[in-house]
């Protein structure tokens, strides 16, 4: 049975204002968007957060970025065993059939599923540890990078790990043939970023330094 409800009263009327003023003032750029289809040049692998707003810190609009989000913003390793995998068939069309000049994997301060990731590996969070918990098992894409930030200071631990959340995701990146071949062939550039939220800050990873540095 179908549960589907009528939206609330303030996102209707949040789109009805947003008809009458943006959409009206842009008309012309929205149609033209619906005829000639989405021509993005880059796409941004981010967490699902609601504090991660994409579009604002870049300035971006409408038809600009491709976008996919998911707990932590994570990237697995290139999996083909005919399963479903929503992040994989995202980045295989941004690459394959968009073919996007840029990846971009956004890390952010306080993510709460690196924190449950945090609090699974340590054992404190026995329901992720669950063969039917949806999210720990997502997380333990995240458990390496737990292993190596494991003996920091505990002040430390979680901004180390949610980097490594971002440098564990562009590793499994390269094991995409499709993103690999696009690399080599100068067709396809990554890139690593952490946004420190109360700060407003942004960090982007630089291999040659072997580290986050601001941009």
């Amino acid at each position: 049975m179908n549960h589907a409800r009528p939206l609330p009263s303030y996102l209707v009327q949040r789109f009805h204002g947003w008809k009458a003023t943006a959409y009206q003032e842009n008309r012309a750029w929205y149609r033209r968007l619906a005829d000639y289809g989405q021509h993005p040049r880059a796409m941004v692998i981010s967490c699902c957060d609601s504090r991660v707003h994409v579009t604002s810190i870049f300035g971006a609009d409408e038809g600009e970025f491709f976008i996919h989000r998911n707990i932590a913003g994570l990237v697995p390793p290139y999996t083909p065993d005919g399963k479903n995998h929503g992040t994989s068939a995202t980045v295989e069309y941004a690459v394959a059939a968009l073919k996007v000049a840029h990846i971009v994997v956004l890390g952010h301060s306080n993510c709460g599923g690196v924190k449950g990731c945090h609090d699974m590996c340590t054992g404190h969070a026995p329901e992720l540890e669950e063969a039917t918990s949806f999210v720990g098992r997502w997380m333990d894409i995240l458990r390496p990078g737990f292993d190596r930030v494991a003996a920091l200071p505990p002040d430390e631990i979680l901004e180390a790990l949610e980097k490594e959340a971002v440098l564990i995701s562009l590793t499994n990146l390269m094991t995409f043939p499709f993103v690999r071949e696009a690399v080599e062939g100068d067709r396809l550039t990554v890139h690593g970023l952490w946004n420190n939220i109360g700060e407003g800050d942004l960090q982007q990873y630089d291999p040659a330094r072997g580290g986050f540095f601001p941009v």
